[in-house]
């Protein structure tokens, strides 16, 4: 059975299951599901916990396996975690799960919970995971996409009694608060719980976020190499700030946008080839939110475009590798930033 986090509660209430599955690579969303399995299993006489993280190729799988029967004498029901911070269980692991799941029908006594990283669309097919998802109840959590943070945070924010002013400035306090948070989903549960402890129940002004909330976004070339494809290019130029300002690696953040153009340029190849644009897509791996992103630009990109970009990644590659060239910055940085708006403003334009 599979639930998305926001239904677990209602599915708990219904009975507590003997196996539970969360994954996803937001480590507050999954944190927050496991401690309210957690929570529902110590209410239901499970008294002690205990954690089993899965580490190295040669980790031991029996005492995973035996856990489940060496309770101590003083609880009536216990929980065992198993953390696979890898997603990669490996052979024995994988023989060890499908065990588990096995076993985890009809036992009353145990809950066992496994957390994983966000998986990929092999291992989601693999025997393992299929006997987890099979046997028990699977809990996959989504990232939080930019385009979602507001809404978020104003849900946070109304949990703990406050709100922002309605209307267009409550929406520009919202996307504020969204822009010092971006790509750090933990920061931003401390920053609302702050303004808990800062501030009254009821309406939080601009300026009382402004002065409370921190700059802690964190931004990585492939959530900078989205913003290009979503055609933003404001928060392209901030995105490119802030990295250059943590000390990322010019080459690295070069390598993420001039892959998604060498990918635009492939996929519409194969378009010009009598290719439909799903299956293309997928011969190039393009998946998620990458693959709404190119859906949406693709079609109104030209092949002429496409090489155009792909000579400008070629001579930035050189200017980031200590090169010069007629027309361009010699600076790194700078460079990045007109090959990089060049691209938002194509996609922008033809959104």
């Amino acid at each position: 059975m599979q639930v998305a986090p926001a239904q677990l509660t209602a599915q708990l209430q219904r009975g507590l299951r003997s196996l539970y599955t969360v994954h996803g690579d937001e480590a507050l969303l999954v944190q927050e599901a496991a401690d309210t399995i957690w929570a529902e299993a110590r209410a239901q006489g499970c008294t002690e916990r205990v954690v089993h993280t899965v580490a190295g190729a040669h980790f031991d799988w029996s005492g995973v396996l035996a856990s489940g029967g060496s309770m101590s004498l003083f609880a009536d029901r216990q929980l065992i975690e198993v953390r696979i911070p890898s997603g990669k269980p490996g052979k024995d692991g994988s023989l060890a799960l499908q065990q588990i799941a096995e076993s985890a029908a009809g036992d009353e006594a145990t809950v066992t919970l496994v957390i994983l990283p966000r998986l990929d669309a092999a291992t989601l097919k693999s025997a393992w995971f299929g006997a987890l998802d099979s046997q028990g109840v699977t809990v996959r959590v989504e990232s939080i996409e930019r385009q979602a943070l507001p809404t978020w945070i104003a849900q946070r924010l109304q949990q703990q009694g406050q709100r922002v002013a309605a209307g267009e400035a409550g929406q520009r306090t919202l996307q504020f608060f969204a822009d010092r948070v971006e790509g750090n989903l933990l920061a931003a549960h401390q920053e609302i719980q702050k303004l808990g402890l800062l501030f009254p129940t009821g309406e939080l002004s601009f300026e009382q976020v402004e002065g409370a909330v921190l700059n802690v976004a964190r931004y990585t070339p492939f959530k900078l190499a989205e913003a290009v494809l979503g055609g933003q290019p404001l928060r392209v130029q901030r995105m490119l700030d802030g990295l250059q300002a943590e000390g990322e690696a010019p080459v690295l953040v070069h390598w993420a946008l001039a892959e998604d153009i060498r990918t635009l340029h492939r996929v519409r190849s194969a378009m010009e080839a009598g290719r439909p644009l799903p299956m293309a897509l997928r011969e190039n791996r393009v998946w998620g939110v990458r693959e709404k992103l190119m859906e949406r630009v693709l079609p109104r990109l030209s092949p002429l475009q496409l090489v155009r970009w792909l000579d400008d990644a070629h001579t930035v590659d050189g200017i980031v590798k200590g090169l010069k060239s007629d027309g361009w910055p010699a600076d790194p940085w700078q460079a990045l930033h007109q090959m990089a708006l060049r691209v938002t403003q194509g996609c922008a334009l033809r959104g």
